[in-house]
């Protein structure tokens, strides 16, 4: 056993030194053409205002300079991260009611998805904001199921 790992680990350290650096590939520039590429699909897809702030032509594109080619590819790198973002935000917001609902009875999702994304956009850099709101909301509905499960067991109604 212990021969079989000597074995394959030498073999990964072969592969290992006899792989190019990432230095040398660092050193070696921006892909341009690849760039220049991705520009005229967000041309073509009619996104070029939104995703980049100027409407360009697939004429233009081709007539960049090699530093307004990499001005715009970051700005729409921005704008592809910013929407991620965005999505990964509301979904984990969905997520977040559902697993909640598992566990306590909610009347309404949407409107408590809602309220939690209208608190976000205000307190858009504050983290430790949104965790206090979550537990607020965690903490509020464990204590109306309470009381609601006390009301069902409680022998003395009014």
């Amino acid at each position: 056993m212990a021969e079989e790992n000597d074995q394959v680990l030498t073999e990964v350290m072969a592969l290992l030194e006899a792989e190019p650096s990432s230095s040398t590939a660092a050193s070696v520039g921006p892909d341009i053409p690849a760039h220049r590429e991705q520009l005229a699909i967000v041309v073509s897809t009619g996104k070029c205002k939104e995703a980049i702030g100027v409407n360009l032509t697939q004429d233009q594109v081709k007539r960049l300079e090699d530093k307004d080619v990499m001005k715009y590819s970051k700005r729409y790198k921005t704008y592809v991260g910013a929407n991620t973002v965005e999505t990964l935000i509301e979904s984990f917001l969905s997520f977040s009611v559902k697993a909640l609902g598992m566990f306590v009875q909610l009347k309404d999702f949407d409107s408590l998805r809602n309220e939690l994304r209208k608190r976000l956009h205000h307190h858009k850099g504050a983290v430790t904001t949104i965790r206090l709101h979550c537990a607020e909301m965690w903490r509020s509905s464990c204590c109306s199921q309470r009381a609601s499960d006390h009301r069902k067991t409680c022998r003395y109604q009014r």
